[in-house]
């Protein structure tokens, strides 16, 4: 049985107002796009794209690097079917990303229902940051793909999404390829174009159009470029007439840079702003879905499509948010009445008010009454105190405060007892608690697509395909 399905928009859903204009996407950028329907669409003639991207992870990364996939699919439908132009859904796999310690886990829901975290291994702190395209999953993969299957619950799908991890993330392959590849592989029959914009046919393409945002100075004082040089990935800032890389200190003056550009693309990448300039240059992108923090800084990159002669800004929308609410999780909030927002509290905290909840009705009004009786007598006491002395106000308020913590202590100590009397009841709420927020965050920024694929298998997929695509007018 599929689990409800709650969306959680991000913002409202504003589309382009009208459609750019259609134009053949080039043969580099086409031929770094994984084979399949969304490819042969994108190499068939003049189109147009939405896209979205994401930097690589462990298993997919969260469950949101999916809802994003999804979204653009499902956008580019509705857009194609007003517009009447053909519009192809971009998946950019952002494999020049250097953060190896946000993509070499991933997070699951284990057999007791609890989070549990899977690590391929640590980057020594000394080590060159280099981009994902160049880290091998390497025999680490191996274990981290047999403690996936162990911890994981049984079922009939788990040997389905174990044989769709190992196929694309083997030991040869990088975290990036790896990615892609198992994005490709559950997203890609629906139309979606996994783009390795790392790929070197790519990275030749964007090269002249990096180039072009060495000019730009950014607030911190560096450029939105960056180079691949001893330290690895680094940033360059101008100086006099040439640059140099933030960390490492290598000197690069334009000349050498434009033989990197020509001789080794791959080794130049653009920041998080330039990046969508970039993107807007090689491909027709008429919209971006992206999440809060994207549309966050996207505006921030205007200046940088100016630097790259004019490209026009691709319009910013939100993707598709939600939550995945399984049986056992309704069924505690139906019981209870409560809602998914009052999971989001502070461990212990929801269990505490519930159990409060069961005290016997005699013992919770007589705890009332003391606290009422309390703070009453005590409000007297100190006014007829301040009219004898002033100074004695206070040492009523201190007594008043001691008592009613007195009260707090002995409602504490019963709340204490019930829990343990209602173990059960608490753990159901921790469990629920993981299953929405786990580690107290949504979701959908945490928990790994397979870990509720193993429960639910493909047809979670598609039943996640048929809401974004309501939520998105293309249903």
């Amino acid at each position: 049985m599929i689990p409800r399905i709650v969306s959680t928009p991000i913002a409202p859903l504003v589309l382009p107002p009208g459609p750019g204009t259609p134009r053949r996407v080039d043969p580099d950028v086409i031929a770094a796009a994984l084979p399949g329907p969304g490819r042969d669409r994108l190499a068939a003639g003049e189109v147009l794209a939405v896209t979205t991207g994401q930097q690589p992870g462990l298993f997919t990364g969260p469950l949101y690097t999916i809802y994003k996939g999804l979204s653009a699919v499902a956008l580019a439908r509705r857009l194609e079917r007003a517009w009447k132009i053909p519009i192809v859904p971009v998946f950019w796999v952002a494999g020049d990303d250097h953060d190896f310690a946000e993509a070499n886990h991933a997070w699951f829901l284990d057999r007791s229902g609890e989070p549990a975290r899977v690590v391929l291994r640590e980057r020594p702190p000394d080590a060159p940051l280099v981009p994902l395209w160049r880290e091998p999953c390497g025999d680490e993969i191996t274990a981290a793909l047999e403690h996936l299957g162990a911890e994981t619950p049984d079922s009939e799908f788990k040997a389905w999404v174990v044989d769709w991890l190992a196929a694309a993330y083997r030991p040869e392959a990088s975290l990036a390829d790896a990615c892609a590849a198992a994005l490709h592989a559950l997203l890609g029959a629906r139309g979606l174009v996994v783009l390795r914009a790392h790929a070197r046919e790519a990275k030749r393409a964007a090269a002249p159009w990096i180039l072009k945002g060495l000019p730009v100075t950014l607030p911190d004082g560096h450029t939105p470029v960056l180079v691949e040089a001893t330290q690895g990935r680094d940033r360059l800032r101008a100086a006099g007439d040439a640059f140099v890389t933030r960390r490492s200190g290598e000197r690069f003056t334009r000349v050498e840079l434009e033989r990197i550009a020509a001789q080794e693309p791959e080794r130049l990448s653009p920041n998080v702003l330039l990046r969508p300039a970039v993107e807007a240059a090689l491909l027709p992108t008429v919209a971006y879905a992206g999440g809060p923090a994207e549309l966050g800084y996207l505006p921030d990159a205007e200046p940088l499509y100016r630097a790259l002669n004019g490209v026009a800004r691709q319009m910013a929308v939100p993707r598709w948010s939600g939550v995945l609410v399984d049986a056992r999780v309704d069924k505690l909030l139906e019981r209870h009445r409560l809602s998914l927002a009052e999971l989001n509290g502070a461990p212990g905290e929801l269990e505490a008010r519930l159990v409060r909840e069961t005290l016997p009705p005699e013992t919770a009004r007589a705890l009332a009454e003391l606290r009422e009786a309390l703070q009453r007598h005590y409000a007297r006491l100190a006014a007829e105190a301040k009219g004898l002395d002033a100074t004695l106000e206070r040492t009523v308020i201190s007594a008043r405060n001691a008592a009613v913590a007195g009260a707090q202590e002995i409602e504490r100590k019963l709340v204490a007892s019930l829990k343990r009397e209602h173990d059960t009841l608490v753990r159901q709420v921790a469990r629920a608690r993981a299953a929405v927020y786990p580690r107290g965050e949504p979701q959908e920024r945490v928990l790994t697509p397979a870990s509720f694929l193993v429960r639910y298998g493909p047809d979670l997929v598609d039943a996640l395909a048929e809401e974004v695509a309501r939520w998105a007018g293309a249903s």
